[in-house]
């Protein structure tokens, strides 16, 4: 398998990474000072390991022919925000990658996996991710196991794409999650009037209660709202 390491710095987890047997490894480093241990690491594994110096955010992964079967992989504690939403949010989907292996700290991976069941965690983010892709927390990683320990404990998250995700504009329903979340203790009816349209003839459309509030509603009914946002 491919495997593509975002943020490898210094390569301690690309060793390991090389050393369980991956056929090739392609390490997205932006930060230069890292560029020359990481080069060592490629000698010691000729052929195996290519190093692109550049943003993640930058780059067009279809343009660089990777192999089937690929991975991606990364530690992302600080950067959900950014990175994940870019490959969640991404127009051209399914994206050429079976599976993300992403850690960060736990807060975050149990804000990625939940669902109204977990209400106090269910927000945009598991959302959004709950849509595209079937998430699921592996394991956690203490703060021994860093150098130097943080004050939190880590998660590892496996997101594998969903092929066919339900229909749905990403825009329209980043749009309704924002506004229903950036309220989420008040009723629907209330938080969406932002959108510009009627709030409760939107949720009666697509079979909503307006009292409900956005921690009670499950993914396919926002991708409902957004879809019926979009036909107004």
């Amino acid at each position: 398998m491919t495997v593509v390491e975002i943020g490898p710095g210094p390569g301690g987890l690309t060793r390991a990474i090389l050393a369980a047997g991956a056929k090739r490894v392609i390490g997205i480093e932006k930060d230069e000072r890292c560029l020359p241990a990481l080069n060592e690491i490629s000698d010691h594994y000729p052929n195996r390991l290519s190093i692109i110096s550049t943003d993640a955010l930058l780059i067009d992964w279809r343009a660089l022919s990777i192999e089937s079967p690929c991975c991606i992989i990364a530690n992302l504690p600080y950067n959900v925000g950014t990175l994940l939403t870019h490959w969640i949010g991404g127009s051209d989907w399914p994206p050429p990658f079976e599976s993300f292996t992403l850690m960060f700290q736990r807060e975050v991976a149990e804000r990625i996996v939940a669902t109204p069941e977990n209400p106090h965690d269910y927000g945009r983010l598991g959302v959004l991710c709950g849509w595209r892709t079937d998430a699921k927390i592996l394991f956690d990683v203490p703060p021994q196991a860093f150098n130097p320990p943080p004050k939190i404990i880590s998660s590892v998250v496996k997101l594998t794409p969903k092929i066919n995700p339900l229909p749905c504009n990403v825009h329209s329903l980043s749009k309704v999650t924002q506004y229903a979340f950036g309220q989420r203790r008040k009723m629907l009816r209330q938080s969406l009037k932002g959108l510009g349209i009627d709030p409760i003839t939107l949720c009666n459309n697509v079979g909503i209660d307006p009292t409900a509030r956005a921690e009670t509603v499950p993914v396919d009914k926002f991708v409902a709202l957004a879809n019926q946002l979009d036909r107004q």
